[in-house]
């Protein structure tokens, strides 16, 4: 029996939703922020080639290929905000690419479908994140970064071979959204224009709760504790690690962040 099969299917759909009704609101304050910026940039122009936005995902940040950077750059937006923005960009787009892969693996696309249709919504979720990222870079007049992360490629290129079960999936996605939600809690800190600081820390808490779900995965698959969850919880049956095993951390660590000119481009 596949391990994927010991994945308690009800808690990880509430889990899911729950992702997806934070995304939700995440991109509200993304789109609100990409508006400001971009307005800010040519007070005179708005940025968005059209006044509605296309449906799903990637429409609620106004993107999907509809949308036109302003000319100008932003007179409050500096070299360091691009790079910034071009490194979140290219972290994304590594994530995509890693989703995309483990969801054609035949234990993932043969197995636990609620386990694939949370890669699926994830996999949205970042694609979006990657264009808000893109599309804040080209409009303080930066290049858009559609290149993966070099230093975590190189991890991503050395343990791709050696992923065989849904276990090795999960740690490898684990470090992507841990790297992923540190680097923009910290980018929240280093940029200088306000409206980019808004939409790092609406995209953060994303992939923290990714990495959160993760974590919980993770570890009912090293336990084989499916018995154990249910709905509603009997706290008495579960072990004492239960209610902390998505949050290991008090306050979300930096330490691990990726510097500003990681991914940018060169």
């Amino acid at each position: 029996m596949m391990a994927s099969e010991h994945i308690d299917t009800r808690l990880l759909e509430e889990l899911t939703e729950q992702s997806e009704d934070l995304n939700s609101d995440a991109l509200r304050v993304t789109r609100a922020a990409l508006t400001d910026f971009g307005q800010g940039a040519a007070p005179a122009r708005r940025w968005w080639q059209r006044g509605t936005a296309p449906a799903g995902l990637a429409g609620a940040v106004g993107l999907a290929g509809r949308t036109r950077a302003v000319a100008s750059p932003s007179a409050t937006a500096s070299g360091d905000d691009i790079r910034a923005l071009q490194t979140a960009a290219s972290i994304e787009n590594l994530a995509v690419a890693v989703y995309r892969t483990a969801a054609g693996l035949p234990f993932i696309k043969d197995g636990n479908r609620t386990v694939a249709a949370f890669i699926a919504r994830t996999t949205e979720q970042h694609q979006a994140h990657a264009k808000a990222f893109n599309a804040a870079a080209t409009a303080a007049g930066g290049t858009a970064q559609h290149d993966p992360d070099p230093k975590y490629k190189a991890v991503v290129d050395q343990a791709l071979p050696t992923v065989k079960t849904s276990a090795d999936v999960v740690a490898l996605a684990i470090t992507l959204e841990d790297v992923a939600a540190q680097t923009y809690t910290r980018n929240v800190g280093q940029v200088g224009n306000a409206d980019l600081r808004r939409l790092f820390a609406s995209v953060a808490p994303v992939e923290a709760q990714h990495r959160a779900v993760l974590l919980a995965v993770q570890a009912l698959l090293a336990g084989n504790a499916a018995d154990l969850v249910a709905i509603p919880v009997d706290p008495a049956k579960l072990p004492a690690a239960a209610g902390g095993v998505g949050f290991p951390d008090a306050f979300h660590r930096t330490d691990n962040a990726s510097p500003i000119a990681e991914g940018a481009v060169q």
